[in-house]
């Protein structure tokens, strides 16, 4: 969605490299292209006006560091506006002090909030409570079904005592639903209210309604990030007849300008708390503004890829995959690599995994034109194989590849590739870990090597006598005293104990050279 505001702003900030400080002409300049880039992107006028005016007072302070280059210096400016007009920082749901928590969901109709009570009760139910979906839009065609729909697919349960369009009372659905919570034990309720067509004064008086019947700990404006300028009128109109406490985007996924996103917190006042930013029940997650400006910006956004990745990999498995993998031994199988590319693909698409790294806005074009039906290819070459030849792809012969290619549907081209893809990565990957002992599995140094280095070229014969001769022409060094008042012996004393040390007579025989006869 911000794709054309990064590349604007990125351009803006390519227009400073080289230059060794900033003048009053570059800051100028630079906050002329950032307001264009931001009027672009459809930002209300009035937070336009507020940021730059921002930017540039900080830009032209003495707060700049000297150690950061004009570019670096401005972005840092940027980022630090972008995330104060995104609300600063998150702010996490609050929940009763005595169950149930009550969460109304507020917005225009075709927001999407059906979708997104479905989300967040997954999201809820991820967390460790028990939520329960509240079908109080009886006014759309179909509306109840849909929530029943959803809520079945995110594993969540759904209360529905009307059949909807245009039958039943919406205010008694909700105030039956926090008698059903505590009767049933579910400690969060999610109630979706009808949507508006537009500041309809009979359906902002329903919602008050409601509102006063659940009393609820938050209510929740879900507003449609799709929509332009007209998302903060709605706002405002909302917050004036209901009231809200904070703001869910949805459709973040899509290819408007986005500016409004930028625009509401900072216009109503109250903080973005959740991103929708795909359609399936899993694309939904806590809003954090200074990983939302980091990614305008393209500077990734490695916190939220970590956290996904944690959701997603097995911490044991992955773990052993990796021992394997860096043993050297040839243990880590093509079984091995299709588990850890399954849970890849389970963290999303592609192209927006990539687009979470740094760096990476770069290569937006290359990014949107990754094919995922590549995956299900090397899954399907893969599961063609037997568990031998998983095990070792060593095995695949000529006549083997072309079965598997048969049995796959590609070309025997497609198997060598990935089998010669798959060696190369692991011998890759195992020169890496010979390279950094720290690594996990990686090999240590011989053991001869090691004694090598801890004898040094200091060579120490072996003979008691020579040793002591060879100590005694060494100058002899004071005897220092101990810590405990008494002196430490000098390597001439030791030498001379070492001399004077006698072996038993059996031993001596053993060892004397003169004694050849037979035994």
């Amino acid at each position: 969605m911000f794709d054309t505001l990064s590349d604007r702003l990125s351009a803006a900030f390519r227009n400073l490299r080289g230059k060794t400080r900033l003048t009053d002409a570059d800051i100028e300049a630079t906050t002329r292209e950032i307001r264009l880039a931001l009027l672009e992107a459809d930002v209300n006028l009035g937070v336009v006006k507020e940021f730059i005016a921002a930017v540039r007072e900080r830009a032209a302070g003495a707060e700049i560091h000297a150690a950061l280059n004009p570019a670096q210096q401005i972005v840092k400016i940027v980022n630090d506006e972008l995330v104060a007009i995104l609300g600063g920082e998150a702010r996490p749901l609050r929940f009763a002090k005595r169950p149930p928590t009550v969460i109304m969901l507020a917005g225009l109709q075709g927001s999407g909030k059906t979708t997104l009570a479905g989300k967040l009760g997954k999201w809820l139910k991820q967390q460790g409570h028990s939520p329960l979906l509240v079908a109080a839009d009886l006014q759309r065609p179909n509306a109840v079904t849909q929530l029943q729909v959803v809520g079945e697919r995110a594993g969540v349960h759904v209360f529905a005592p009307e059949p909807g369009n245009g039958v039943g009372d919406p205010v008694s659905v909700a105030r039956q639903s926090i008698l059903q919570a505590m009767s049933k034990l579910y400690d969060v309720v999610i109630v979706d209210t009808a949507g508006r067509l537009g500041v309809d004064a009979e359906l902002m008086q329903q919602a008050a309604d409601i509102r006063d019947a659940v009393n609820p700990t938050e209510i929740l404006f879900v507003v449609d990030a799709m929509i332009g300028q007209d998302a903060v009128n709605t706002a405002r109109a909302f917050a004036d007849g209901v009231g809200f406490d904070g703001v869910v985007l949805s459709k973040l996924d899509g290819d408007a300008r986005g500016g409004a996103a930028l625009s509401i917190a900072r216009v109503t006042g109250k903080p973005i708390m959740f991103a929708s930013n795909g359609e399936g029940l899993g694309d939904f997650d806590a809003f954090h503004p200074d990983r939302m400006a980091s990614r305008i910006l393209g500077m990734g956004d490695i916190l939220t890829l970590i956290e996904q990745a944690e959701k997603t990999f097995d911490a044991e498995q992955s773990a052993k995959a990796a021992q394997k993998l860096m043993s050297g031994k040839g243990e880590f199988g093509l079984d091995d690599f299709l588990q850890q590319m399954q849970a890849v693909r389970r963290m999303g698409p592609l192209s927006k995994i990539l687009g979470m790294m740094p760096g990476m806005g770069q290569m937006k074009d290359q990014i949107a034109g990754i094919d995922e039906r590549e995956i299900d290819r090397i899954e399907a070459i893969i599961y063609s194989m037997t568990p031998a030849e998983r095990t070792n792809p060593k095995l695949l012969d000529g006549s083997r590849r072309a079965r598997i290619a048969a049995g796959s549907g590609t070309k025997v081209s497609d198997v060598n590739s990935l089998v010669n893809r798959f060696f190369e990565a692991r011998k890759m990957m195992q020169s890496m870990a010979g390279s950094m002992p720290g690594m996990p599995g990686a090999r240590r140094p011989a053991a001869k090597q090691q004694a090598k280095k801890k004898k040094g070229n200091h060579k120490v014969s072996g003979n008691p006598a020579k040793r002591s001769g060879t100590a005694a022409a060494a100058p002899a060094v004071p005897a220092a005293p101990s810590a405990f008042g008494q002196p430490v012996p000098t390597e001439a004393d030791l030498a001379k104990a070492v001399g004077e040390f006698q072996l038993p007579a059996e031993l001596q025989q053993l060892f004397n050279p003169k004694n050849t006869g037979p035994r």
